[in-house]
């Protein structure tokens, strides 16, 4: 079995008259915690639709699992059906995801489609609901949830059948500070799966604590990649992909004057005792 779980090649893909990933190279491995560090409009939420196989390579080769993933190869049901199984996509709206009628029947659907026995699904949805501590919400519409609530149901839809690869797309987004605090604590947990995960965001606060290796994309290109902290201690870098912001202070004479400034701090309470991994 490969431990390499996804491996870009000269990958490109360009919406209508607007390019989106520019010759593209990297790979993932099995077991990874990876941030896509970049602004917005930088191509991390393309880049995580190709990895899903929602968007297929332009131009250039895209492999999981050491297997060409291309629109030709997933025509194939069984194939297909594979792949979802073992790859799960978390979007940034969590509108977008959720259809169903009620939070139940939203984690219910991807074991159904997966043809579970009822036991089974009841035990499976039981489980997770209670992980993300949303089972009070089994019979409510999704619609009528708050945005945290959304998150986690969305979370917990994807979850529910255990893939081995998590794409998150920023997943703190719009988020109360408690509901973000949540979702960092489920992100930090997560290092002792053994679950590859890929998150893509722009908040500088949680990288740490979330991934072992970033790569920070600008205009569709890597240009940057190492350990969160090697990257976030480049602030010529921060600055140049717009991720480090001006900071403003007023002076005792009432003039203004700014500093590049890359804000981190703790979002998460540590688990069991231990401080989150940096």
């Amino acid at each position: 079995m490969s431990d390499c779980v996804f491996e870009l090649s000269h990958v490109s893909y360009a919406y209508p008259q607007q390019p989106a990933l520019d010759d593209l190279s990297l790979r993932i491995q099995r077991g990874e915690r990876i941030a896509l560090l970049g602004a917005n409009g930088s191509g991390k939420s393309t880049l995580l639709r190709l990895l899903d196989a929602l968007y297929f390579p332009g131009q250039g080769e895209l492999k999981a699992f050491g297997e060409l993933l291309s629109e030709a190869a997933l025509a194939d049901d069984e194939v297909n059906f594979a792949f979802r199984r073992r790859v799960g996509l978390v979007f940034q709206n969590p509108d977008v995801q959720l259809f169903n009628p009620t939070v139940f029947d939203e984690v219910a659907f991807g074991p159904l489609q997966l043809g579970w026995s009822s036991d089974e699904i009841l035990r499976r949805v039981d489980a997770i609901l209670a992980r993300f501590a949303i089972g009070h919400l089994k019979h409510r519409a999704a619609h009528r949830l708050s945005g945290g609530e959304k998150k986690r149901v969305a979370l917990a839809s994807v979850l529910v059948i255990d893939p081995e690869v998590l794409l998150l797309d920023e997943p703190t987004a719009a988020l109360d500070p408690e509901s973000q605090g949540e979702v960092v604590r489920f992100l930090i947990e997560s290092r002792h799966t053994g679950r590859t995960i890929v998150t893509a965001t722009h908040d500088l606060d949680i990288v740490e604590d979330i991934a072992d290796f970033v790569y920070v994309l600008a205009d569709g290109k890597v240009v940057g990649a190492g350990a969160p902290a090697e990257i976030l201690a480049d602030q010529a870098l921060l600055r140049q992909t717009h991720l480090a912001h001006a900071h403003w202070h007023v002076a005792a004479d009432g003039s203004a004057h700014a500093h590049v400034h890359a804000h981190r701090h703790q979002h998460a309470r540590p688990i069991d005792g231990d401080s989150p991994e940096k």
